[in-house]
C-alpha cells in the first residue's frame, strides 16, 4: 500500500450552532479545515431532516473551501442540479438510495464537480466495484446515517482496508472519507486502515478551540 497521506479534515456543520452558521463556517475556514461537510437528510432515506439548496446557497459566501455535500436522500437525481447551483463542489450519495448509481454519477460529473458514493455500515465494499472508474470520493459510514454524536463502529475498519486495496488497484486518485464517531482516539484507526479524509462533527464543533480539535485529528502519532 502506498504511504498514507496526512488526512484532510472536513468538519460537519450538523454539529455546529445553526443560529450562527455563517460564523461557524468562517471559523473552521480560518482555523484550518480542508473541506466543509454538509449533511442533507430528507426524513425518508434517513430518520432526520436538515436542509436544502437554499440554505447551502446562503452559506456559500462565508468560505471558499470545497463544500462536500452528502446527500442522505432518495431519490437523488432530481436534487443534483439544485445543489450544484447552490454551491456544491462535491456531491456524494448512497449506493443504497436507488438502483441507478452509474446514471447518478454520470449526472454529477456532467456538472464538472467531484462525484462520490457512500456506503452504509451493512453494505459491503464490493457493492461499488463496478463504478470505481467514475468516483472521486468513497465515503464509509462508521455509524448508521441520520444523527450526529453516535459511537464509532469498529466493524467498519476491515471495509476501509478492503476499499483501500480496491482503490490502489485502480491507480486512480480516489479519496476515502470516513464519517461517524471520529475522535482523536478513532482517527488513527481509520487512517491506518487507509482513509485520507476525516469527517468530524462533535469532535470539532463540540470543542472550545476548533484549530486544536482539527489538529488533534489530522496529525497522527
Amino acid at each position: 500500500m502506498p504511504a498514507l497521506r496526512t488526512p484532510l479534515i472536513a468538519p460537519s456543520i450538523l454539529s455546529a450552532n445553526f443560529a450562527k452558521m455563517g460564523e461557524e463556517i468562517e471559523a473552521i475556514d480560518k482555523q484550518g479545515a480542508d473541506w466543509v461537510h454538509l449533511d442533507v437528510m430528507d426524513g425518508h432515506f434517513v430518520p432526520n431532516l436538515t436542509f436544502g439548496p437554499p440554505f447551502l446557497k446562503s452559506l456559500r459566501p462565508y468560505s471558499k473551501l470545497p463544500f462536500d455535500v452528502h446527500l442522505m436522500i432518495s431519490p437523488v437525481d432530481l436534487f443534483i442540479e439544485p445543489f450544484v447551483k447552490a454551491g456544491a463542489d462535491h456531491i456524494t450519495f448512497h449506493i443504497e438510495a436507488g438502483p441507478h448509481a452509474h446514471r447518478t454519477l454520470q449526472t454529477i460529473k456532467s456538472f464538472g464537480i467531484k462525484s462520490g458514493i457512500v456506503l452504509c455500515p451493512a453494505t459491503p465494499p464490493e457493492a461499488i466495484s463496478q463504478v470505481l472508474d467514475m468516483v472521486d470520493i468513497i465515503l464509509v459510514m462508521t455509524v448508521n446515517p441520520g444523527f450526529g454524536g453516535q459511537a464509532f463502529l469498529h466493524s467498519q475498519l476491515p471495509k476501509i482496508r478492503k476499499l483501500r486495496q480496491m482503490v490502489d488497484a485502480t491507480g486512480r486518485d480516489i479519496r476515502i472519507s470516513v464519517d461517524g464517531g471520529i475522535t482523536k482516539e478513532t482517527a488513527p484507526l481509520v487512517v491506518d486502515a487507509g482513509a485520507d479524509v476525516l469527517i468530524a462533527g462533535t469532535s470539532v464543533y463540540g470543542q472550545e478551540n476548533y484549530k486544536n480539535a482539527m489538529d488533534a485529528l489530522r496529525y497522527q502519532k
